[in-house]
């Protein structure tokens, strides 16, 4: 175990989470020093992860930076009753010859995020294809038909007169035996798997284990900000794409859905993240670009795709700057004053200060004299640039 004490542990564990059941109940287990067994379901349905799914992965790396036990769970035997979770109609089972051909693929990439040493890997067919025909009897015997119908996946559909198969009513059930036979401490899931999770706690219980803790994290918005991220909407940074593609990615996203990423999915604590809010929104961008891109290519490669992003727009940028008419003088005009009447600052000390701190460049060089003039003869024009998000083509005419 590490030496960080147990408040330290606790504002790490529970960033970026929506629900802990019960955070004293977690508090008291961590004080007790012995590793935890933490476990955390991923059904084979697709064989592609892209950083939703690393919401959840970085919580399981977090406790195993503190140095609990974290178990990768692949729901070979759930995947084949198919997780009824936010489904409007009962989605068809795979087949076991697609579970193992996507569990593989999860093999190989969930190990960009957690430790290979720290992590065991476990299948439910281990503890579920042994089970006979009294043996479902008895643990259906724990639940009621009235608590699985709570779930408001099924009460949507029931008042919508959609069907709900019988098998899509076990799923909650298999899902916390799992918790049984691994002797979970404590079970993480995205916050839409509550109900299945809580089910868990249940069945402990009912079954003489102390309760596991639930600890739940919202799903993660894609790029658009508006839908959760997902590879049926475009809206994703998967593991296995380039570092090209995942930096530049990373920053095309808004200023407000930056902050949430660096939320779930740095290790950044909400005070390091209030501070960060005080400097330029691109550098913030930047940074977090370059932590996802060195998760999955390391620091050397994130360096490079940085790089090549700020080549890339900066050309870009050039090419789309705004042609903005400027009156002709025939003589020299301060930069600075120029400056204020375009709007690129608000004052001409605020101009003076940024040509002082070579903010302000002419024609791809910076200029450092605060007292510069520009030449307005007819005819002339100049690429002007303050900081790295304004530029304008000035057209003297």
């Amino acid at each position: 175990m590490t030496t960080v004490s147990v408040p330290e542990a606790l504002e790490l564990l529970l960033k970026g989470t929506i629900t802990c059941h019960t955070q004293a109940m977690l508090e008291a287990r961590l004080k007790t020093g012995r590793p935890l067994r933490v476990k955390a379901g991923f059904d084979p349905t697709a064989p592609d992860l892209h950083l939703g799914h690393g919401v959840l992965l970085r919580k399981m790396a977090q406790f195993q930076k503190l140095g609990h036990t974290v178990i990768f769970l692949i729901g070979d035997f759930t995947g084949m009753i198919g997780d009824p979770t936010g489904k409007k109609a009962t989605r068809p089972p795979l087949t076991r010859a697609e579970i193992n051909a996507n569990a593989e693929t999860y093999k190989a990439q969930v190990f960009k995020i957690l430790d290979p040493e720290k992590t065991e890997i476990r299948f439910n067919s281990e503890w579920l294809d042994p089970l006979h025909g009294p043996d479902w009897i008895r643990l259906a015997s724990k639940f009621t038909v009235a608590q699985m119908l709570e779930r408001n996946d099924f009460q949507k559909r029931m008042a919508a007169s959609e069907p709900i198969s019988f098998h899509e009513l076990l799923y909650p059930l298999v899902q916390a035996y799992d918790s049984v036979a691994l002797l979970a401490d404590v079970e993480l899931g995205g916050n839409d798997q509550l109900f299945n999770l809580m089910r868990g706690r249940d069945l402990q219980e009912s079954l003489g284990q102390p309760p596991q803790i639930v600890l739940t994290v919202p799903l993660l918005l894609g790029l658009d900000g508006v839908e959760k991220m997902s590879k049926s909407l475009g809206n994703y940074i998967g593991f296995f794409e380039s570092a090209d593609d995942q930096f530049g990615k990373a920053m095309s996203v808004s200023d407000a859905l930056m902050w949430e990423w660096y939320l779930l999915l740095t290790d950044k604590l909400p005070a390091e993240i209030e501070a960060m809010k005080a400097g330029h929104p691109m550098d913030a961008k930047k940074g977090l670009a370059r932590e996802i891109v060195t998760q999955f290519h390391g620091l050397v490669e994130a360096g490079e795709a940085e790089a090549r992003w700020v080549r890339r727009f900066s050309e870009r940028q050039v090419d789309d700057a705004p042609e903005v008419p400027v009156p002709a003088t025939g003589g020299e005009v301060p930069l600075s004053r120029l400056l204020v009447a375009r709007g690129m600052a608000v004052s001409r000390k605020e101009a003076e200060r940024l040509i002082s701190q070579g903010a302000v460049s002419l024609d791809g060089h910076k200029v450092a004299d605060s007292q510069h003039k520009v030449d307005l003869r007819p005819c002339g024009q100049v690429l002007v640039r303050v900081g790295k998000l304004k530029l304008e083509r000035w057209v003297v005419k």
